[in-house]
């Protein structure tokens, strides 16, 4: 297993942000474990830096997000925030589309699976980020809250968008409004997470889940994103013609014809994303 920059040197235990990159899985772990894995400046920019490290590496095939320590992530460092209240600080007005835009476009977009290992509680724009990835395996005693109205504000890090998808209007309204906190069985019977694990199960489920992802057809995989981000905006017409092109696409590639010769002979293919 590798832990490195995105210039490739050794990344610092300390680093706001671990990238670990092991059989074509990249693990992007949240690393401010006595902090609850609060979002601060270096974490925004580690953050980024890491995804884009990951769309661009040709090696990695999945990328698993997790959070070190207790904790997943609980969303924005409020006492970074205090801060720049205090100072007036010009940040305020800016972080939302100059960082947590890029972050969840990049986690959102990225043409590989994504899989959210949420190991404690996600909270705010940490459960945002959950939210964001194609899975979301939770530990059994993770815990959630959108608490953005508790602190006087609106919904970041796409939750406005992706909550609503996964769980409908209703629900997603009462959770941003209400805020109330709901265990990972909850999420589980919302639809917000595919399985709720025993803690010490966590990590080996979702490895053994990255490792199948990693060795399958990661073309197709990233046409499916694209046409279900597509589709959930558009019309039937428009969403058939994009599945047209998306289907041409993943025709040409050399995993396509090397897995259609493995079916007809009855043999298991081997996808090697080209």
């Amino acid at each position: 297993m590798s832990n490195s920059r995105p210039d490739g040197g050794p990344e610092p235990d300390d680093s706001p942000v671990r990238y670990d990159l092991d059989g074509g899985v990249a693990t992007i772990t949240l690393n401010r474990p006595k902090a609850m894995n609060a979002i601060n400046l270096a974490m925004k920019e580690a953050l980024l830096g890491a995804l884009t490290q990951a769309r661009q590496d040709d090696h990695v095939r999945a990328v698993v997000l997790t959070g070190a320590g207790r904790a997943f992530c609980v969303g924005q460092d409020l006492r970074e925030l205090d801060a720049w209240l205090d100072a007036r600080d010009a940040r305020l007005a800016t972080t939302v589309r100059a960082h947590y835009n890029p972050i969840t476009m990049a986690l959102a977009t990225l043409p590989k699976p994504v899989i959210a290992a949420i190991n404690g509680v996600a909270a705010g724009a940490g459960a945002a980020l959950a939210f964001a990835a194609d899975f979301r395996f939770a530990a059994d005693d993770a815990a959630f809250t959108l608490a953005f109205s508790q602190v006087g504000l609106a919904p970041d890090t796409g939750a406005s968008w992706t909550l609503q998808r996964l769980v409908g209007y209703g629900r997603a309204a009462a959770l941003l409004m209400l805020s109330d906190p709901f265990s990972a069985p909850q999420a589980l019977e919302m639809g917000l997470v595919n399985a709720v694990l025993p803690r010490h199960a966590l990590a080996v489920n979702v490895g053994e889940l990255a490792a199948r992802l990693a060795a399958g057809p990661t073309v197709a995989y990233a046409a499916i994103k694209e046409a279900l981000a597509f589709a959930a905006t558009s019309d039937l017409p428009a969403a058939l013609a994009r599945e047209a092109d998306l289907q041409t696409r993943c025709g040409a590639t050399a995993d396509h014809h090397s897995a259609t010769t493995a079916f007809l002979a009855k043999q298991h293919p081997v996808f090697t994303g080209r």
